[in-house]
């Protein structure tokens, strides 16, 4: 496939977040003239070397991948023989050098799912969610050597009325991100645009999740719970240890809703077991078993 844009930028991404980007920016007729992404990894109990979302999903529409394990200087000199006018990055998952940020003439753009300074770091939806910050909203900025540093050159706010699983409001940070980088971009790139510094001492930062990071405490705070098991529903899920028949059992949280300050469970997966209802785990899993 050809890409009909009339700017060219490469894009770095290799998380679901940056496929939905891409998704939208294709839906807008704007394809990049190439994709990097991070090397492919072992997966699934037979360690099978798997490509990234981003790569299989440049790889159908046969456009031009790199997948290197260092951004060393050779692949510096590599992709400034694109010329590219601009890098996107989204979730990409390496820190960039300077030695490559600063190649294209209009060097390059971040798009993060958050109102920065607030929310620097690798988990900005999940921390959201579990911060009830329902005014948030997403942020186009200019990449600078620290993490989510760099000057805002554009930003929309976005209100969440209700919280979503993260996977829902991955998908629409995604889209607004995506549609926000196709307003921007021409400006940006004629030098229309002026970027504004963050306000540094307003930063926050959001910290690696971890797996667990997931555990609910079922006799704790109902509101907070159901903001775990949104945050979480994609990975690592929330969960609770069940004892039954002698021996503790790990339940995973797949569904949950919360009203008049309490928390509705209604579907989960008991460790070595497939998803069933809640109810049904009640009835089968009951601590008189």
């Amino acid at each position: 496939m050809s890409n009909t844009s009339p700017i060219r930028f490469s894009f770095f991404g290799s998380s679901r977040f940056s496929v939905l980007i891409l998704d939208e920016l294709e839906r807008a007729g704007i394809l990049p003239i190439s994709v990097i992404t991070t090397p492919d990894k072992p997966q699934g109990r037979h360690l099978t070397l798997t490509p990234t979302l981003v790569k299989s999903w440049a790889v159908q529409r046969n456009i031009p991948v790199h997948d290197p394990e260092i951004l060393d200087s050779s692949f510096a000199e590599k992709i400034a023989t694109e010329q590219a006018q601009v890098f996107v990055v989204a979730s990409y998952g390496k820190i960039i050098p300077a030695s490559i940020i600063n190649i294209p003439p209009r060097k390059t753009l971040n798009i993060h799912p958050s109102l920065l300074p607030i929310f620097r770091g690798a988990s900005p939806l999940q921390s959201a969610i579990l911060h009830d910050t329902k005014d948030t909203g997403i942020t186009l900025m200019r990449i600078d050597e620290k993490m989510d540093h760099g000057p805002i050159v554009a930003q929309e706010k976005i209100h969440v009325a209700e919280w979503p699983t993260y996977d829902v409001l991955e998908k629409e940070m995604a889209e607004k991100g995506a549609q926000l980088l196709i307003r921007t971009l021409p400006q940006w790139i004629n030098g229309s645009i002026s970027e504004q510094e963050q306000d540094h001492v307003a930063a926050t930062f959001t910290k690696k999740i971890v797996k667990e990071d997931g555990l609910v405490d079922l006799t704790g705070n109902a509101y907070s719970n159901f903001l775990k098991i949104q945050a979480f529903h994609t990975w690592p899920q929330a969960y609770f240890f069940h004892e039954h028949a002698g021996k503790k059992i790990r339940v995973k949280i797949t569904e949950a809703s919360y009203s008049h300050s309490v928390l509705h469970i209604t579907r989960v997966i008991p460790e070595g077991s497939k998803e069933i209802s809640y109810e049904d785990f009640q009835r089968g899993y009951s601590l008189l078993s």
